[in-house]
């Protein structure tokens, strides 16, 4: 398997506001059989029905309540822009669950939750350079 992820898909319970949302925080999306494409750099970003994504799965287990023990991240160039996009995900419609602040790395970071609850961390790491494009490339870190 090569290392690299192609999708990203969140689950989500009203297509339309979720499209909304991202569309607040300045996204563009294409919808094509209620699937919403965003292109995210060098990967996408889909929202699709929770149900549609649990039927398509075949998982039985579709408890949606509660941290699904992920997080999507955005690292951007600087500390003011993360505080930046934090305000802009709340006037979009986010719950900010921790406010930006200095990280243990160095660096400063704060999360939001996007209105089906998916986990969103918004970081400014000085080890970790942004190319022109956004693109991150994870440095050598000696290990």
């Amino acid at each position: 398997m090569e290392q690299r992820i192609s999708l990203v898909t969140l689950g989500v319970t009203d297509l339309a506001r979720a499209r909304a949302f991202y569309e607040r925080l300045g996204w563009r999306g294409q919808e094509v059989d209620q699937t919403v494409f965003f292109q995210a750099g060098g990967l996408a970003v889909v929202l699709w029905g929770r149900d549609k994504l649990a039927d398509d799965a075949d998982l039985a287990d579709r408890d949606t309540d509660g941290f699904g023990g992920l997080s999507l991240a955005q690292n951007v160039r600087s500390r003011a822009e993360v505080d930046e996009v934090l305000r802009q995900a709340a006037e979009a419609g986010a719950r900010v669950t921790r406010p930006a602040r200095e990280t243990f790395y160095g660096g400063y970071a704060g999360y939001f939750t996007d209105p089906d609850g998916h986990l969103w961390e918004i970081a400014w790491n000085p080890g970790f350079a942004l190319a022109e494009d956004g693109t991150l490339t994870v440095p050598d870190l000696g290990g």
